[in-house]
C-alpha cells in the first residue's frame, strides 16, 4: 500500500505532464492560428489565385486573321469560325444519380458510333481514341459551330462528360483556285506559309488574345470565358489584282496549255503607268482549301520564283541599247549571211535565209544573226549596262516572297560567243516578273515602275492604315527611244511579223515573240524543249495593259507567235471589254488560218 506522500508525488508529476502537454498543444494551436491569420489576412491573393488555378486555366492565342480582298473588294481569303473538339479518354464518364460511372468497352464503342456519325468520321478511329490512356486527344479541329452544338446536345442528353469544345478560326478561300499561287495559304495554326499570306503575316495575323476555360471538380471543361473580340482582328489587305481579269487570264492560259499539250504556263497582266499587277495566272493551279493534296511544285509562284532563258524577247532590250547608243538607227542595214554565221567557233543560224535587213526588220522577223551583228556594233558593255538598267540580274522588289533575281554574268566574263547569244536571249536567265516589268517600261515612255500587288492595308473598320502608291524606279531609256522602239515592236504584230496572232480586233499591239530553247538533261540544246513566249502591250497609242505569256514545253507547236500570242490576244480583248476600253482602229481581222501561216512563215526562233 502506497503512502499518502508517495501518492501525492505521483499526482503532482502527472499534473505537470498534463500541463506540459497542454502548453505544447496550446502553442501549436497558437502557431496554426497565427499562420491562418497571416495567410487569410496578408496572403489572401496568393490563395485565391491558387484556388482559381484548380478549376480554371488560361490560354493565349491570336484573334481573327485579316481578310484578303481583290481590287473590287471581293474576298479571296477569310477566317470563318470553327470549333475544335477534343476528348480526355481516361475521363469519359456517365453521370447517374450524381455518381460518376466509367463506360464499358461496349458503351464506348456505341458512343464512338454516335460521335463519328455527327462529326462525319470513322467510328473505328473514334473508338480507338476513346481507348487511349492519353490525358487529351483532338477528335476534329475543324468543326462547324452547328455540328459542334449538335454533338454537345447529344452528349448532354446522355449525361456524358470528358469532352472539350474550344472556339477557333479556320482559313477559307471562297475563290478556291483563283490566284492560288499569289494569295498563298496558312498552316493549321493559322500562320501564313506561302504567297501574300506569308509575306504580309505581320499585318494579317490577329493581335494576341487570352481566354479562360472553367473546369468542374472532375477536371472537365464546362465553360469558356472569352474576351471581347474587338481590336483583336488582323488587318485586311486590298490587292491591285482584279478577280475578273485574273479569271480571264487563267482561262486563256489553260486553253493554250491544254491545246498544245504543254507542261504549264504563266501569264502576268500589269498596268504600265503604275506597275500595279492586275493578274498573275499559272497553270496548273490548285484549290487553296485543300492545298495539302497538291505537290509543292504546283503551289510555287513560278512567275516570281522561277527563271528561264528569255529567247528572242531580249531583242527588245538589245534594240533599246542600240538606239540609245546612237550607233544604230531603225533603217541601218545588216547582212544576215543567208541564215548561217560563224561566231567564236560556233554557228548562229536563222530559220530563214535572210540577206540584208534593216534593224527595223531584224526585230520584226526576229533574226538571230541580225541581233548578233547589232550587238557587235554597240559592244558588250553597252548591252550589259542596258540589260542591268532594265533590271535583269536584280530583283524587282515585288511584294511577294521568294523572288529570284535571275542570272546575268558581268560582260567582262563574256566570251565572244557569250556576247552573241545574250543578244538573242541565251546565256542569261530572267524571271517572268522581270520581263514584263522591263517591257512595261517601254510602254511607259521609258520610265520603269516598281511592280506591286497590295494597294492598301485596312483595319477591321475599313480605315486605311497603310497605302501603297506607285513607285517610279528610274528612267531606263529616253522618251524618244521608247517611241521609236514602240513603232518597231508594233511592226512585229503586223503582216510579215512574228506576232500577228497577238492582235485583238480593233486594237493595236506592240510586242515581241520568243521561242526560247530549254537546256536538256545533258546541258545542251540538242533535241530540247522550248518555252513559247509573247510579251507586249496595247493599245500602242496609249498603253493600258502590259501582258506576258509563257507556255512551258508545248508539244503541238512551240513558236511563241503560235502558242503564246493568241493567249495575249484573248486576255487583252476580254480585259478591254471588261474595262470598257474603246477600240482605236477600224474593226478588221484576217482569217485565223491566214494569221497562222504568217506567223509560221516568219520563222521566228529563239536560238
Amino acid at each position: 500500500m502506497n503512502s499518502p506522500k508517495l501518492e501525492n508525488k505521483r499526482c503532482d508529476l502527472r499534473n505537470r505532464r498534463i500541463f506540459t502537454i497542454g502548453v505544447f498543444i496550446s502553442a501549436l494551436y497558437a502557431i496554426v492560428g497565427l499562420y491562418v491569420f497571416y495567410v487569410q489576412v496578408f496572403n489572401d491573393d496568393y490563395l485565391s489565385g491558387r484556388a482559381l488555378s484548380e478549376y480554371s486555366q488560361q490560354f493565349k492565342g491570336r484573334g481573327k486573321r485579316g481578310v484578303i480582298y481583290d481590287a473590287k473588294h471581293r474576298q479571296l481569303a477569310m477566317d470563318t469560325e470553327i470549333v475544335e473538339i477534343g476528348v480526355h479518354p481516361e475521363a469519359i464518364r456517365r453521370i447517374e444519380k450524381k455518381d460518376e460511372i466509367a463506360l464499358t468497352d461496349k458503351e464506348k464503342n456505341d458512343l464512338a458510333k454516335v460521335v463519328a456519325d455527327i462529326l462525319n468520321m470513322n467510328a473505328g478511329s473514334v473508338y480507338q481514341i476513346f481507348k487511349l490512356k492519353d490525358e487529351f486527344k483532338f477528335l476534329n479541329r475543324m468543326v462547324s459551330p452547328a455540328v459542334a452544338q449538335a454533338l454537345k446536345a447529344e452528349l448532354q442528353s446522355r449525361k456524358i462528360f470528358g469532352f472539350e469544345f474550344d472556339s477557333s478560326f479556320c482559313r477559307v478561300y471562297p475563290a478556291k483556285s483563283l490566284a492560288a499561287q499569289v494569295v498563298g495559304f496558312t498552316g493549321v495554326d493559322g500562320q501564313g506559309l506561302e504567297g501574300l499570306e506569308q509575306y504580309f503575316e505581320q499585318y494579317l495575323q490577329g493581335d494576341p488574345v487570352q481566354w479562360t476555360i472553367i473546369k468542374d471538380r472532375r477536371g472537365c471543361v464546362f465553360d469558356t470565358l472569352e474576351p471581347a473580340a474587338a481590336g483583336c482582328e488582323g488587318k485586311n489587305l486590298v490587292l491591285t489584282l482584279d478577280g475578273t481579269i485574273q479569271y480571264i487570264a487563267e482561262q486563256a492560259l489553260e486553253k493554250s496549255v491544254v491545246d498544245n499539250n504543254a507542261k504549264g504556263g504563266i501569264a502576268i497582266v500589269m498596268i504600265p503607268k503604275t506597275g500595279a499587277i492586275k493578274a498573275i495566272a499559272q497553270y496548273p493551279s490548285f484549290n487553296l482549301n485543300t492545298y495539302r493534296t497538291f505537290p509543292e511544285s504546283i503551289r510555287r509562284n513560278r512567275a516570281i520564283t522561277d527563271t528561264f532563258e528569255p529567247g528572242s524577247t531580249m531583242k527588245v532590250f538589245l534594240m533599246a541599247a542600240a538606239l540609245e547608243s546612237g550607233l544604230v538607227t531603225p533603217d541601218k542595214t545588216f547582212f544576215c549571211e543567208n541564215g548561217r554565221y560563224r561566231v567564236g567557233g560556233c554557228t548562229i543560224s536563222d530559220t530563214h535565209k535572210y540577206g540584208t535587213l534593216t534593224a527595223f526588220d531584224v526585230l520584226k522577223v526576229s533574226s538571230n544573226i541580225g541581233a548578233v551583228k547589232i550587238g557587235e556594233v554597240i559592244g558588250p558593255e553597252a548591252l550589259y549596262n542596258m540589260l542591268k538598267n532594265f533590271g535583269f540580274g536584280d530583283k524587282t522588289g515585288i511584294d511577294c516572297p521568294g523572288e529570284a533575281k535571275g542570272l546575268m554574268r558581268h560582260y567582262k566574263l563574256w566570251r565572244t560567243i557569250d556576247q552573241a547569244t545574250v543578244a538573242f536571249g541565251q546565256g542569261l536567265t530572267v524571271s517572268p516578273i522581270q520581263l514584263v516589268t522591263g517591257v512595261a517600261a517601254v510602254a511607259n515612255h521609258g520610265v520603269m515602275m516598281a511592280p506591286y500587288l497590295v494597294e492598301a492595308v485596312m483595319d477591321e473598320k475599313g480605315n486605311v492604315i497603310k497605302q501603297f502608291s506607285p513607285q517610279e524606279k528610274r528612267r531606263v531609256i529616253s522618251a524618244e527611244t521608247a517611241d521609236t522602239l514602240m513603232k518597231m515592236m508594233n511592226a512585229v504584230t503586223l503582216p510579215g511579223g512574228t506576232g500577228t496572232q497577238a492582235v485583238p480586233v480593233g486594237y493595236t499591239v506592240c510586242g515581241k515573240t520568243g521561242t526560247a530553247q530549254k537546256l536538256n538533261a545533258q546541258g545542251n540544246y540538242h533535241n530540247c524543249e522550248y518555252n513559247g513566249v509573247f510579251v507586249g502591250f496595247s493599245p500602242m497609242e496609249a498603253p493600258e495593259l502590259a501582258v506576258l505569256v509563257v507556255i512551258d514545253s508545248p508539244q503541238k507547236h512551240h513558236y511563241g507567235g503560235v502558242v503564246a500570242a493568241p493567249v495575249f490576244r484573248e486576255i487583252v480583248d476580254e480585259t478591254f471589254n471588261y474595262l470598257n476600253v474603246p477600240p482605236v482602229v477600224p474593226i478588221e481581222q484576217k482569217p485565223e488560218k491566214e494569221q497562222l501561216n504568217v506567223s509560221i512563215g516568219a520563222g521566228e526562233h529563239g536560238a
